[in-house]
């Protein structure tokens, strides 16, 4: 029964795919045409709204057909219409999907950074590339000894990415572990229920963006009891998904492009590694809940 379950919601999702990606995807193919000019963010925007429908819909599927108990705390105080950057640990994919659900409603549709190679991803790639998604191409330390110039590459990629989205109204997410959960990585670990997290990425988003954005919000997933899978996700085996958002005040000497400088990355690494530590507090309460 659970795997009939499993399979039935999984068939819906991808319908439910195909319904609102493909509009997203031939938007994407309009955006190419205009992409230097001064139609390109309204393009953006129009397209950003059948990806609402899309979260719409893969929300509505999960109510319809999983018993999910759901927590959600620091949400309510947040709108449409502005610039968020949002962190979040990574324990599994679920977490992409539970971020969309909680954010829907008081967050514009969410950007985050994606490996290059996910472009090509039928629909679900072409749709993220339309409206702006980072994509990130991934080089292996040795690549980088030959080819040194690729180095900081990713960076600069950050940096077009937020010009971009001066213009629109924005959530970017960042799981600054960059990586998911497993206890191999978590070995090398400080933190009792986290990776270490890289700030190079989310350094950039606040020297690009800066003053423009209204909040930095810290999500903290936990799925208490459970090592989650997608598969136990979509046939009812997690019966409860927490989340806990908090609004995190940004030192002034942080919002400009300081913080990629070499004096104050430093002191950008430490005051990361101090959320981390709070971040790793609380999760440990969340999953004793």
């Amino acid at each position: 029964m659970r795997s009939l379950r499993g399979v039935t919601i999984i068939l819906m999702m991808a319908v439910n795919l195909f319904l609102w990606g493909t509009p997203v995807m031939l938007g994407g193919l309009v955006r190419f045409v205009f992409d230097r000019t001064r139609f390109r963010s309204r393009i953006v925007k129009g397209t950003s709204w059948f990806a609402e429908r899309w979260v719409a819909g893969n929300n509505w599927i999960f109510r319809l057909m999983l018993p999910t108990q759901w927590d959600v705390e620091g949400v309510e105080d947040m709108s449409y219409d502005r610039h968020y950057l949002i962190v979040s640990n990574h324990i599994s994919w679920v977490d992409i999907f539970v971020l969309f659900r909680i954010f829907h409603g008081h967050a514009a549709v969410l950007r985050f950074f994606l490996k290059q190679v996910l472009i090509w991803v039928p629909i679900a790639g072409q749709a993220c590339w339309a409206l702006d998604f980072p994509f990130m191409k991934r080089y292996s330390p040795e690549y980088l000894a030959k080819h040194p110039e690729k180095r900081g590459a990713d960076l600069e990629t950050t940096r077009r990415a937020c010009r971009r989205y001066r213009d629109i109204p924005v959530a970017i997410l960042n799981f600054m572990e960059g990586t998911r959960f497993s206890k191999e990585k978590h070995a090398e670990s400080p933190y009792r229920h986290l990776l270490r997290p890289r700030v190079g990425g989310i350094a950039f988003v606040f020297a690009s963006l800066g003053e423009q954005l209204d909040a930095f919000l810290d999500a903290t997933i936990a799925y208490p009891g459970h090592e989650v899978t997608f598969w136990q996700f979509v046939t009812g085996r997690v019966p409860r998904i927490s989340v806990n958002v908090r609004r995190i005040p940004v030192p002034p000497e942080f919002l400009s492009e300081s913080v990629i400088q070499p004096g104050t990355v430093r002191e950008f690494k430490q005051w990361i590694e101090k959320l981390w530590s709070e971040k790793d507090e609380l999760l440990d309460g969340m999953l004793r809940a």
